[in-house]
């Protein structure tokens, strides 16, 4: 029997389901000669033992093997690799700067669209450059067609710029959000925060007439795009709004009149909270206007306006550009959603 503990490995700091990189080797195995016609499977409680992990994992990944029709079963017998030709899979290294609800979104429309196409190797690095730079480092040699980043930094932006400018332009995508000084023929499917927020907010107009001030929420130590605060500034003084821009909520002394915009999600509640204890009626002495659309967020104070990307379309817009080899740059459209926190 081969040797599969050669061929099958886990790494435990990837976020891609431990079944699945073991589906990914196993494809790689048979595309690199190095599974058979014929091979027949370790039991599961052997190769439960001797990978380390769970029984219900391999339990998972032979389900998953069995269902694509790579591998057959016999009764009595065990399991065998299937004699066919598999096309070959793209092979894909995927950075996140964290897990939310809106990346699990991105992720799922990003995986969806590529299924059966493509192995994806999936990591989260935490905002955190040092951490990123340790896992592209380790991961840039591994024979992947596509590295894909969503580029958010909490500090060294400019290193972590010089690092993906080092990435070979055919192999990089960037996700979400552009990167200055990363130069070169690459992929993009991104967000562009100055012009969104304008077009956003000129669509919000008729509603926001009844307000004279309006104030954005824009924590000092956020990742987010400098361009938002651009885009606000624009638009409140083409449009003779005063602003303000404020860097916490929790000494914000509410007044009518006021509308507060939210980027990240903490500060919507204590926004809320803040409000209530006032006594004035949202939507009508004060507006709230709340970044990224959420399904709770459709019905909470009888609806909160958003101003949102796709992220469906940001994920499967990104993995067409994976398969179609595509090097250009695209723009997501923010989407407005008018409700009654307006």
């Amino acid at each position: 029997m081969r040797n599969f503990l050669k061929i099958l490995s886990i790494d435990e700091y990837s976020i891609t389901p431990k079944y699945l990189q073991l589906v990914n080797d196993f494809v790689a195995g048979i595309e690199n000669g190095l599974v058979q016609p014929g091979d027949l499977l370790p039991s599961i409680n052997d190769l439960s033992f001797g990978l380390d992990t769970s029984r219900s994992t391999i339990e998972r990944f032979y389900n998953e093997l069995k269902k694509s029709g790579i591998i057959g079963t016999i009764p009595g017998k065990g399991a065998y690799v299937l004699d066919q030709k598999l096309a070959h899979q793209l092979k894909i290294l995927l950075l996140f700067n964290k897990l939310s609800t809106h990346k699990k979104i991105i992720y799922d429309a990003f995986a969806e669209t590529l299924k059966g196409k493509a192995a994806i190797d999936f990591y989260v690095y935490n905002n955190d450059f040092h951490l990123f730079k340790k896992i592209l480092t380790e991961k840039m040699d591994k024979g992947y067609n596509k590295i894909v980043v969503v580029p958010y930094f909490f500090d060294n932006e400019d290193k972590a710029a010089q690092l993906l400018d080092s990435i070979p332009k055919d192999k990089l995508i960037i996700m979400d959000k552009l990167m200055e000084n990363v130069t070169g023929d690459y992929a993009a499917i991104y967000e562009d925060f100055e012009a969104d927020i304008y077009k956003a907010l000129v669509n919000l107009l008729n509603a926001l007439k009844k307000y004279q001030t309006i104030k954005i929420i824009f924590p000092e130590s956020t990742y987010y795009s400098k361009g938002i605060i651009q885009g606000f500034r624009n638009f409140c003084l083409d449009y003779f709004f005063e602003y303000e821009i404020l860097p916490d909520i929790s000494k914000e002394i509410i007044q009518p009149k006021t509308v507060y915009i939210n980027i990240v999600e903490d500060d919507l509640v204590l926004l809320i909270q803040r409000i209530k204890k006032t006594g004035y009626d949202i939507g009508t002495d004060v507006g709230i206007i709340s970044y990224n659309e959420t399904a709770i967020k459709q019905v909470i104070l009888n609806g909160i306006t958003t101003i949102s990307t796709s992220f469906e379309t940001l994920g499967a817009k990104t993995a067409e550009v994976v398969l179609n080899n595509d090097h250009e740059h695209y723009a997501v459209p923010f989407t407005v959603n008018l409700r009654a926190s307006l």
